[in-house]
């Protein structure tokens, strides 16, 4: 049998509390993929880490060879699916090259004057500089995104040689990863979600530097008192970090947070005055990054 040239969707409008009902109904029928989308433009942000909340108003989209989205109709007519939805609508998806588009999606970028990040099956656009390769997967953290550019590019311009760092909601480790590349002998790279540690466990290897980094759920830290720790989270989350960050920088140590907003910056700040003084040092696209130096030495 050919593969098919063309699949279809079928897609349900739902509340917050019956689309995992309806994500697992669709997966049961067969759909190739599920995925869950905003219908209301109501973004969900801020969450505490370990949840994943829904939009109010959600779109359940499967993803269906066209033979079997034909039956899941059939079956639609005997009775609706959980929560008693119906469909939004069916579609039609042309049958396209998704990895070579998805590929096309992440080309190779350039923090700071020596420091690349470029995708594992491109060539590396400077021999001489320091490259970091990466399969993104399923985890966040590719440097696009304005937050981890500026991570990224304070890396590139700090003096990591021999130094220790603690990457702080991790992802795909690219940050943890960029720091050995560039110097720090020993990196911590910790993350609530099984996802982001099996994709920075996969490119820590693909970059040569597994042997020097240690990969870690939040509960299971176990790092001493690093030179450096960097967090690109968001600004809340931050905030309820600021006793366990600020105890695990050493003194004398730098601390770079982002994943905040130019408003949330004064908040975050505020959060981590018992231990440091945090400035905003570079902003771009309404994100910022706070840096501040824990002091050497405590007067008493």
């Amino acid at each position: 049998m050919s593969a098919p040239t063309a699949w279809l969707t079928i897609t349900f409008r739902s509340d917050a509390g019956a689309a995992p009902q309806l994500a697992e109904w669709l997966d049961e029928a067969g759909a190739l993929a599920v995925t869950m989308h905003d219908a209301a433009d109501a973004p969900v942000v801020e969450p505490a880490p370990g949840e994943a909340p829904l939009w109010p108003e959600t779109l359940v989209e499967g993803l269906f060879a066209e033979q079997d989205a034909a039956a899941v109709l059939e079956r639609l007519r005997e009775g609706p699916p959980p929560g008693g939805w119906m469909p939004a609508t069916v579609g039609r998806v042309e049958d396209r090259d998704w990895v070579r588009e998805g590929r096309d999606l992440f080309r190779a970028q350039r923090f700071g004057e020596r420091f690349w990040v470029c995708p594992s099956w491109s060539e590396t656009p400077d021999p001489q500089a320091v490259t970091l390769r990466l399969d993104p997967g399923l985890a966040f953290g590719t440097g696009g995104h304005p937050s981890t550019a500026l991570c990224l590019e304070w890396l590139g311009a700090a003096g990591l040689a021999g130094a220790r760092v603690l990457d702080f909601g991790c992802g795909s480790g690219i940050l943890a990863i960029a720091a050995l590349l560039l110097g720090a002998r020993e990196a911590w790279a910790v993350d609530h979600d099984p996802q982001a540690l099996i994709a920075t466990r996969e490119n820590a290897a693909l970059n040569g530097v597994l042997d020097r980094l240690h990969i870690e759920g939040p509960q299971a830290l176990d790092a001493p008192p690093v030179e450096v720790v960097v967090a690109n989270i968001l600004a809340g989350p931050l905030v309820d970090l600021a006793p366990l960050l600020s105890a695990r920088l050493a003194p004398g140590g730098s601390l770079v947070l982002a994943g905040v907003l130019t408003d949330q910056a004064e908040a975050v700040a505020r959060a981590y005055a018992p231990w440091l003084a945090l400035r905003v040092d570079a902003e771009r696209e309404g994100w910022v990054r706070l840096c501040g130096r824990k002091p050497a030495f405590r007067g008493g």
